[in-house]
């Protein structure tokens, strides 16, 4: 991963009592007023980085997988769903189905996804900094800071102007 990457989610993680100050403030922000700001700061954030020259989401955390997922996902693979679970997947304490190993079994050394047209669900939206109602998603994105760098960013310019 690119050193101005890791230096991102470094801060991120030193500055974890800053930012849960700074998300305490955005739960009593107006859902449209947080979801332009966040909008703004995603494109901001992916204008300056590039997911392929990092892929720390995939090599250190599991997206959920539903039904929907695991279907698409062994039909491309050529395998039958429930031989896909067995192999790759495990129900999680919150009765998710989550990979059994990190990193990623499908991500290429190159961090090319080698199911990219037929991933999870939960991968397509990774890191959820520009979905609609971004109040349902700040304890996540309080969390993603520390996986992501773009996340890492869009808090860290959140911190700048709070």
């Amino acid at each position: 991963m690119d050193k101005s990457l890791v230096g991102l989610i470094k801060r991120a993680t030193s500055q974890r009592k800053r930012r849960k100050q700074l998300f305490q403030k955005l739960r009593k922000k107006k859902p449209r007023e947080l979801d332009k700001t966040f909008h703004e700061l995603h494109e901001e954030a992916f204008e300056e980085i590039d997911c392929l020259s990092c892929g720390n989401c995939c090599k250190t955390i599991s997206p959920v997988f539903t039904d929907q997922d695991i279907s698409r996902i062994s039909r491309h693979v050529k395998m039958r769903p429930a031989d896909f679970t067995e192999e790759y997947l495990y129900e999680d304490d919150e009765a998710d189905m989550v990979l059994k190993q990190t990193p990623c079994p499908f991500l290429g050394a190159d961090n090319y996804c080698n199911i990219y047209e037929v991933r999870p669900r939960a991968c397509r939206q990774y890191p959820h900094t520009d979905r609609q109602r971004m109040h349902r998603f700040l304890s996540l994105t309080h969390k993603n800071a520390e996986v992501c760098p773009a996340v890492a960013h869009i808090v860290d310019r959140m911190l700048q102007v709070s």
